[in-house]
């Protein structure tokens, strides 16, 4: 296992986050922005480039992440994904310009995300979903180039908070829409091709100066078989009296 090492990109949307109005130009106008937003879900692929760099298959078989946003990134910034170690765990920040637009603790093993205490219980409707087109090389597509996933014939970890941002989009939101944070924990892999269920609770709902936000934990099951576990907050009805201050979804 190697120490992770700093990697650079250049960002992009793709083209399938263009449903979310946020990502195009203008609808991140009309939101308070000054261009169309990169999918979150894109600039988390970008945060694993070194951790799978660095701890391989291993990681993406029983790792977890939490990634959080902290101002957008645009199309065509010059992104450097910069590692930090610590104890257990590795921080790797995506910056721009010298500042911190995302981070993403990693850790090789980490306990499961589910099953605290919550104050909400609304469950949606499963979505099954052929982990195929938009979910077939994702990360190359964003601009992760790393060989393992194609040498494997996996998806991309991305491929997990991007189905989180699937539900939102098909099941509580009706407009621009923005994700706030995920933690992300995996129970393996899934090949592509494979069919997959995407089974969510919304567990938390609550109302914020940039609108109304809701957190749901998100469970992917493949082949009977649980591959990976998600926390995901995102505001889902956008203030339009404030700007919003989180980052991209």
């Amino acid at each position: 296992m190697r120490e992770p090492t700093t990697w650079s990109v250049q960002a992009r949307n793709l083209p399938e986050h263009a449903r979310n109005p946020i990502h195009t130009d203008a609808g991140s106008r009309a939101a308070g922005f000054d261009a169309a937003m990169v999918a979150g879900v894109t600039v988390y692929a970008y945060l694993t480039r070194p951790v799978v760099d660095a701890w391989g298959v291993d990681w993406l078989r029983r790792g977890a992440a939490l990634v959080e946003f902290a101002s957008p990134v645009q199309p065509d910034d010059p992104v450097r994904c910069v590692p930090f170690v610590d104890d257990g765990h590795v921080e790797v920040r995506a910056m721009v310009a010298g500042e911190v637009r995302a981070s993403c603790t990693a850790w090789l093993t980490a306990p499961d995300v589910m099953g605290s205490a919550r104050p909400f219980h609304e469950p949606l409707e499963p979505e099954n979903i052929t982990l195929a087109d938009e979910w077939d090389g994702y990360g190359l597509r964003a601009g992760d180039d790393l060989g393992l996933y194609n040498e494997l014939g996996i998806v991309h970890p991305a491929v997990w908070p991007a189905l989180a941002n699937y539900v939102v989009e098909r099941q509580l939101v009706d407009g621009p829409w923005i994700h706030v944070r995920s933690r992300i924990h995996h129970h393996g892999t899934a090949a592509v091709g494979a069919a997959a269920i995407v089974d969510a609770i919304v567990v938390d709902r609550f109302d914020t100066r940039a609108g109304a936000r809701a957190i749901l934990d998100v469970s992917v099951t493949v082949e009977g078989e649980r591959v990976a576990t998600v926390e995901h907050e995102a505001i889902v009805a956008l203030n339009p009296a404030a700007v919003p201050q989180s980052g991209p979804s």
